[in-house]
């Protein structure tokens, strides 16, 4: 998990320098968002066949040997073969995806809420080693964070080893034939409407303004790339430290009032930004931004079993995964010229309109379902 907190992280700052224009420094991070959504559907046809297992270590292998080509394009300086590495690293992050899927299958009803959580809290950690090697590895080399992409490819060595004592719970078969409800009828249910637009909105939100804090901060207002490094660690760290709690939370409120207080986090966090550039608005923004995404989006994953039978889980996890990571890179994609041609206020704004909509469908559900 650390590959896309350490992507956001210095894709930005690496684009701003190798872009021939400052509007596109950060579609290295955008592209890693468009690789993840282009992937999903292929990863998840080779797990039915091959296994997770295989696919999650030959993930990390292919993870390594592209982290060796993003080195080679930031010393030639080729800005658009970075960009093409990043997009490509998307696949890696589409199979790291699929844990949360693992762990839901893997226990019963009730106890979903907690396994999400509980493999979420992964980010925890990578929070912390994203950006540490980042900032470890920046000057080992001549050239600007070479280092920190070595220490990157060491990561996923590790990763690799671990993952050789991975055993799934249960055998993972695609059985999209067995199913007899058309994709149609299961799209038109609630609870897959709700699910998807939820984690989506979610990821939307957080990725657009994410991907822009770090331009918007170190580049644009020139606080310091330690004080950047903070905010982003102090994010990701809300956006999985709340799932120590979450399954609690659901116990007590429900999911669907869960997702409600996601997006009014979401709100707050826009509110403060909006007030001021300055370095405490811009920490607690990305960490109630944070706060927002672990509600919405924890709440969306374990919402969305209940759309599908177990004979149509591969078909309905992929559409999924796709609108989600679909959607996200568009909003990464578009963050970066958002903040150079409009402003950081404009960035903010732009979101409000898809919250105010999320807040209607979520309070419809409430009132359907109580």
């Amino acid at each position: 998990m650390s590959l896309s907190v350490f992507i956001v992280f210095v894709a930005g700052i690496i684009g701003s320098n190798l872009s021939p224009v400052k509007s596109l420094s950060t579609l290295p991070v955008a592209t890693i968002v468009v690789g993840t959504a282009v992937s999903v559907i292929p990863v998840i046809r080779l797990m039915s066949v091959f296994g997770r297992k295989k696919v999650f270590l030959s993930a990390c292998l292919y993870t390594i040997l592209l982290i060796s080509l993003c080195i080679f394009s930031i010393t030639k300086e080729m800005f658009f073969l970075f960009s093409f590495s990043s997009f490509c690293l998307g696949a890696s992050v589409a199979t790291m995806m699929q844990f949360r899927f693992a762990a839901i299958e893997s226990v019963e009803p009730e106890k979903r809420p907690s396994a999400t959580a509980v493999v979420l809290l992964g980010g925890l950690i990578s929070a912390f080693l994203g950006t540490e090697v980042a900032t470890l590895g920046k000057n080992y080399f001549e050239t600007d964070f070479v280092g920190s992409f070595v220490l990157l490819a060491f990561l996923f060595v590790i990763a690799f080893i671990l993952m050789t004592f991975f055993q799934p719970a249960v055998k993972f078969k695609e059985q999209v034939d067995e199913s007899k409800r058309s994709l149609v009828e299961i799209v038109k249910q609630g609870s897959f409407i709700v699910a998807v637009c939820a984690a989506t909105t979610g990821y939307v939100v957080m990725s657009f303004i994410m991907t822009a804090t770090p331009v918007s901060m170190h580049v644009m207002d020139g606080h310091s790339l330690h004080h950047t490094k903070v905010v982003l660690q102090s994010h990701v760290i809300a956006m999985f430290l709340p799932s120590l709690f979450t399954a609690i939370i659901v116990r007590y409120i429900g999911l669907t009032r869960m997702m409600l207080l996601g997006i009014l986090l979401f709100f707050i966090s826009v509110i403060i930004a909006f007030m001021s550039h300055a370095l405490t608005n811009y920490w607690w923004s990305l960490v109630l931004l944070g706060l927002g995404w672990n509600f919405l989006f924890i709440g969306g994953t374990n919402l969305l079993p209940r759309s599908y039978n177990e004979n149509e889980k591969f078909k309905v996890q992929s559409i999924n995964d796709f609108l989600i990571f679909g959607l996200q890179a568009l909003a990464a994609l578009s963050a970066g010229w958002f903040v150079f041609n409009f402003s950081w206020e404009v960035v903010l704004l732009s979101v409000i309109p898809l919250l105010l909509m999320q807040l209607v469908l979520l309070l419809w559900w409430l009132k359907k379902n109580g």
